[in-house]
C-alpha cells in the first residue's frame, strides 16, 4: 500500500519524506527532535521548518509542543521507518551489487529513495539475503517495521587494553569516511585501544600491525561492541 494510500491524501512530497525521516533519525538519541536540530539537518532556516512542523501536525503526522521538541506520530514513524528502510537498502545494493564505495552511496540513496516502490526495495533486499544492516552498520528495517536496537558504545568509552570490534560508523561525510577507509576502519574490524589521553584528548588504536591516532570527535563516530 502506498503511504498516499495509507493517509487518504496525496503522495507525499519528497520535503515530508526528508522531514519525516530526519525526526525519526534524531529522536534515536531517546529525545523528541529540537527544531534548530531539524533545520541543521535539512540545511533550512528556523522558521522555515517551524511552518512545515505545523503543517506535518495538522496531517497528524507529528506532535509539538514548544520548547519540548518534535515527535512522530504513530504514522509518521510508520512513514519514516519506510524512509530508512529505502535508504538503507539502496546503500547496501549499491555497494554490494554496484561497486559504489561505502562513502559515495549516502548521497546516491538520498536521491533514489524518493522515487523506488517498496516492491523494488523488497526485492534489492532479497536479492542481498535480507540484511540486517547497511554498509555502515545502521540497522535495516525489516518489511514490516520492525527495527533491530543496535546499541553500542563509541570507541572513545572503551578501555585501554582492550579489544573491540567495529560495528557502526555514525557519520555521513565522504571525506570522513574515506580517511576511516584508508586506516582499516570499517564496521568488521578489530582494534586494540592502545593508549588515550585525558580531558576529550586523542585515542590511539592498533589494527593488525598498524597503529592509528584519532581525535575524540572522529574516535566518538565509530561504535564498537566490547570483546570478551
Amino acid at each position: 500500500m502506498s503511504a498516499a494510500a495509507a493517509l487518504g491524501q496525496e503522495p507525499l512530497t519528497r520535503s515530508v519524506e526528508d522531514y519525516l525521516k530526519t525526526i525519526y533519525l534524531l529522536s534515536q538519541r531517546g529525545e523528541p527532535a529540537a527544531t534548530n536540530d531539524i533545520a541543521h539537518q535539512l540545511e533550512l532556516s528556523a522558521p522555515s521548518v517551524s511552518g512545515m512542523i505545523k503543517r506535518l501536525a495538522e496531517q497528524g503526522l507529528v506532535e509539538h509542543e514548544p520548547y519540548k521538541g518534535v515527535e512522530l506520530t504513530q504514522e509518521g514513524r510508520r512513514l519514516a521507518i519506510r524512509m530508512v528502510r529505502r535508504h538503507r537498502v539502496l546503500e547496501a545494493y549499491l555497494v554490494a551489487r554496484l561497486g559504489y564505495d561505502w562513502d559515495g552511496v549516502h548521497e546516491e540513496a538520498e536521491r533514489l529513495e524518493h522515487a523506488v516502490s517498496d516492491q523494488l526495495i523488497n526485492r534489492m533486499a532479497a536479492a542481498l539475503g535480507d540484511p540486517q544492516v547497511d554498509p555502515h552498520g545502521d540497522p535495516i528495517p525489516t518489511a514490516d517495521g520492525r527495527v533491530e536496537d543496535l546499541v553500542f558504545p563509541p570507541l572513545v568509552e572503551v578501555s585501554v587494553g582492550s579489544e573491540a570490534e567495529i560495528r557502526r560508523v555514525s557519520a555521513d561525510d565522504p571525506e570522513r569516511l574515506r580517511y576511516l577507509a584508508s586506516l582499516g576502519l570499517k564496521p568488521g574490524t578489530r582494534v586494540t585501544v592502545v593508549d588515550r589521553q585525558p580531558f576529550r584528548g586523542p585515542t590511539t588504536v592498533r589494527v593488525g600491525e598498524q597503529t592509528h591516532i584519532l581525535g575524540h570527535e572522529l574516535a566518538s563516530t565509530l561504535l564498537c561492541a566490547p570483546s570478551l
